[in-house]
C-alpha cells in the first residue's frame, strides 16, 4: 500500500513523504479498512515531531482519523458488526495511508447521505462538543452559550449542538472569514476576540447584560471569560489551543458561583465506556433531524496522500476553519 511512514521524528509536515509500504496486518480483533478520506488534527503535527503523549514505536504510519470501506472483518469475530463493504468512519493509528486497521469500538457507520469526506472529520469533534455541552454543562433551551474559536472543528460542532438544544449562541473567532463561517453554522452573534474589549461586548449582548450561562473554551480563555459569565455559569475546559495552560484567579469562581468543568472525551473509553453509545445516539438523532452537518473546510481542497503535508501546514498555520480533510482516491478512482 501507499502511506506516510515515520521512521524518525521530523521537524514539521514539509518533511513527510509518501512511500510504498507493506499492508498493515490486522490483529485478531481488528478490521482492515480501505481509506477514502483522512482528517487532520493538531496532535498529528505534535506526533510526527515526537512531542505527543502517545508515540508508537518506530516505524509507524501517521494520521488517526479516517473514513472508508471494510475490506476484511476480525478473525476472532463470528458476527462482526460491519460486514465487508460497509462504509465506516473512526480512529486508529495509520490513517495517512490507503489501508488502516481498527477495532470495532473505534468504528461507526457513515451517516446516511454523508460523504466519506464529511464523515472522516466526525469521530473526535462531534462527541467532544456534545459530551461537553449536554453531559457536563447540562445545556437547555433558553441558555446563552459563548463558544470560543467557534470556527474550529470542535467549535463548529459546539455551535450546532447548542443551537439544536435551543440555546442562543455567541461565537468568537479571530478573522472576518471565521466569523462568517460561525454565522453560517448557526451562531446568533459573533465577536472578534482580537478586540481586547470582547468580554464587555459579549456581556452587552445578553439579556440585561447578565452574562452567558455556558462558556465552551477549547483555547485557554477561562480567566477572561469569568468577566462575561452569569451567576451559576459553567465554563467548559475543552483544550488549550493557544499553547499555554492558563492560571485562573479563583476568587472570581467563588464570587460568581461559577463551575469550571473539564471534558476529556478520549478518557470515556477508560472510565465511562457505557456513556459513549449514549452520546453517539444523541449525535445520530441530531444528524437525522438535519440539525448537525459536516464541518469540512471547503475553501481549498486537499486530494491524495501527497497533499497531507500541505493540509497539516494549513491547519498548523491557523488559516483554516472546521475540519481539514484529505480525500484519498483509491486505484481506479479519479483525483477530481
Amino acid at each position: 500500500m501507499r502511506g506516510i511512514q515515520i521512521s524518525q521524528y521530523v521537524k514539521g509536515p514539509k518533511e513527510l513523504k509518501v512511500t510504498e509500504i507493506p499492508d498493515p496486518t490486522p490483529g485478531p480483533d481488528q478490521y482492515l479498512i480501505e481509506v477514502h478520506a483522512a482528517a487532520t488534527n493538531f496532535f498529528d503535527i505534535l506526533q510526527i515531531q515526537g512531542k505527543y503523549q502517545l508515540q508508537p514505536p518506530f516505524p509507524w504510519v501517521s494520521g488517526v482519523e479516517f473514513s472508508g470501506i471494510i475490506l476484511a472483518t476480525p478473525a476472532n469475530s463470528k458476527a462482526p458488526k460491519f460486514p465487508v463493504g460497509s462504509r465506516v468512519f473512526g480512529a486508529g493509528q495509520g490513517a495517512y495511508a490507503t489501508k488502516v486497521c481498527a477495532a470495532e469500538h473505534e468504528l461507526l457507520p457513515v451517516p446516511k447521505g454523508w460523504s466519506f469526506t464529511d464523515a472522516a472529520g466526525l469521530f473526535i469533534t462531534a462527541p467532544t462538543s456534545y459530551g461537553a455541552l449536554v453531559l457536563r454543562a447540562g445545556i437547555k433551551a433558553g441558555d446563552w452559550v459563548l463558544v470560543h474559536a467557534a470556527a474550529g472543528g470542535v467549535g463548529l460542532a459546539a455551535v450546532q449542538v447548542a443551537k439544536a438544544f435551543g440555546a442562543t449562541v455567541i461565537a468568537t473567532a479571530g478573522t472576518p472569514r471565521k466569523l462568517e463561517v460561525a454565522r453560517q453554522f448557526g451562531a446568533d452573534h459573533v465577536v472578534d476576540y482580537r478586540d481586547a474589549g470582547w468580554p464587555e461586548q459579549v456581556k452587552k449582548l445578553t439579556p440585561k447584560g447578565r452574562g452567558v450561562d455556558i462558556v465552551y473554551d477549547p483555547v485557554g480563555m477561562v480567566d477572561k471569560s469569568t468577566k462575561c459569565i452569569a451567576w451559576n455559569g459553567r465554563i467548559l475546559v475543552v483544550g488549550f489551543a493557544a499553547g499555554q495552560i492558563e492560571k485562573v484567579a479563583m476568587n472570581k469562581v467563588l464570587l460568581k458561583n461559577i463551575s469550571l468543568v473539564g471534558i476529556h472525551w478520549g478518557a470515556y473509553a477508560k472510565f465511562e465506556r457505557e456513556t459513549i453509545p449514549v452520546v453517539w445516539k444523541g449525535i445520530g438523532e441530531l444528524i437525522e433531524q438535519g440539525k448537525f452537518r459536516g464541518t469540512v473546510f471547503t475553501d481549498k481542497e486537499f486530494v491524495g496522500l501527497e497533499s497531507v503535508p500541505d493540509a497539516l501546514l494549513a491547519l498548523g498555520g491557523r488559516e483554516t476553519w472546521g475540519k481539514v480533510v484529505v480525500k484519498i482516491p483509491q486505484s481506479g478512482e479519479s483525483k477530481l
